[in-house]
């Protein structure tokens, strides 16, 4: 995958600063939002199945809770800094604001990697984290998620863990957990299905019939397999997907159901007979309507933003698209939905499942997809109108919306003390 060196804190704090502009926020209102309220560095002793004790560290920041409780996912990889979890924590507070969800923006990490660690040391590393952000976490202040290479065995690792602190079960602690432990229906195609719902708005109101739209997603993990999926069962003709083996490519369409089957067998995509190899770098260029991005950050620069062919972009990953790409592709006329609001059906649905943790009430997965499905489709309508209004693209309309609400509930609740 193309992964450049380019700091993601510096690519959200430059989008908050020309929302910021935009709407002429104060300069006490700029320096609130441009912080994180909270950081907390953890590092703590593992010991490993060959008696070993390795040294973990781990990040827990909270960027803004002034419209509520602290949410934002998990993730586990070499890849983890600081930077990187203040900028994943910064955009959860937009997005939990673009679809207007009371909850202020959180990220956590831990710099490991999983694949190399047996499921033991996974939940001893798991366990020890938590009780160090136990500080922070709590259904009342900071809820934990699943993100990169966290699941929902890892959320159940951690409800039990702060539940074992408390005396008592506290299934409100996370969500993505496993339905047996108060998970919800239709939390784990929830990213995927917001994906599929903008797209799908975005198709109509350019006049385009599903049918004749091709598409090319990269990743092929929980978001982007089933966002694939998703779109193919809507017409669409998938051309293009990828995971970390590589990519495939077929111009006259790939069945995605089999694609999923042959990755489930052989723990790839590698070896699927019935499309081309190609490489992720190829495949975000290659010829199609529709590119959704829904691997890691920084994928699209000013190297292959001009080479991008699609006409359509949805940012099912989290900054997938760096600030020079941006403009590049904004010149280009490419419309792009923006990552918080393209990917927020997963915390929307976490929503839902913190909501029927609280009241011990839970919904049928009709009911969930179908508030999902409103909640989605009247954000983008949201973000496409204001967009419109101020005459700028759809990343600016989301950031305009998401910052004057945030802002609006900082000047309200004013500076303590």
């Amino acid at each position: 995958m193309v992964i450049e060196m380019v700091n993601p804190y510096d690519v959200a704090v430059h989008q908050f600063d020309e929302a910021a502009e935009r709407l002429g926020l104060s300069q006490a209102m700029r320096a609130i939002l441009r912080k994180p309220k909270r950081e907390l560095i953890v590092n703590f002793p593992v010991r490993m199945d060959n008696g070993d004790v390795e040294m973990f560290t781990g990040y827990r920041v909270q960027h803004n809770i002034n419209r509520g409780p602290a949410k934002g996912g998990i993730r586990y990889s070499p890849a983890v800094s600081l930077d990187e979890v203040r900028a994943l924590a910064m955009w959860m507070t937009w997005k939990c604001a673009v679809v207007d969800i009371p909850f202020g923006g959180a990220k956590g990490g831990v710099i490991c990697d999983p694949h190399l660690m047996s499921s033991a040391e996974l939940e001893r590393m798991t366990r020890r984290y938590t009780t160090e952000i136990s500080l922070l976490i709590g259904p009342d202040s900071d809820i934990p998620a699943p993100d990169m290479n966290t699941n929902p065995q890892i959320m159940g690792w951690i409800m039990d863990t702060y539940s074992m602190h408390r005396g008592y079960s506290v299934p409100a602690v996370t969500t993505g957990k496993p339905l047996a432990i108060g998970g919800s229906e239709g939390r784990l195609e929830a990213t995927a299905r917001g994906v599929q719902v903008v797209t799908r708005e975005a198709i109509r109101d350019k006049g385009w019939q599903p049918e004749n739209c091709s598409v090319v997603v990269q990743g092929f993990g929980n978001v982007g397999g089933i966002a694939a999926r998703l779109l193919h069962e809507m017409g669409c003709k998938v051309v293009g997907i990828s995971d970390i083996s590589g990519g495939l490519y077929n111009p006259n369409g790939i069945d995605v159901p089999a694609a999923m089957r042959h990755s489930r067998r052989n723990g790839s995509l590698k070896g699927y007979a019935e499309a081309d190899a190609v490489s992720n770098t190829e495949l975000l260029e290659l010829p199609c309507d529709i590119l959704i991005p829904a691997a890691l950050e920084n994928q699209l620069t000013e190297r292959n933003a001009p080479r991008i062919k699609a006409r359509l972009i949805v940012e099912a990953a989290n900054g997938p698209t760096t600030n020079e790409a941006d403009a590049i592709l904004n010149d280009m006329g490419v419309t792009l939905i923006p990552d918080i609001l393209a990917n927020a059906g997963g915390v929307t649905v976490s929503y839902f499942e913190w909501v029927q943790d609280l009241q011990r009430f839970f919904w049928a997965e009709d009911e969930i997809n179908n508030r999902l499905e409103m909640i989605m489709k009247r954000s983008y309508k949201a973000v496409k109108t204001k967009a419109d209004e101020q005459e700028v693209n759809m990343r600016m309309g989301a950031y305009l919306l998401a910052v004057a609400r945030v802002a609006e509930a900082t000047e309200i609740r004013g500076v303590y003390p």
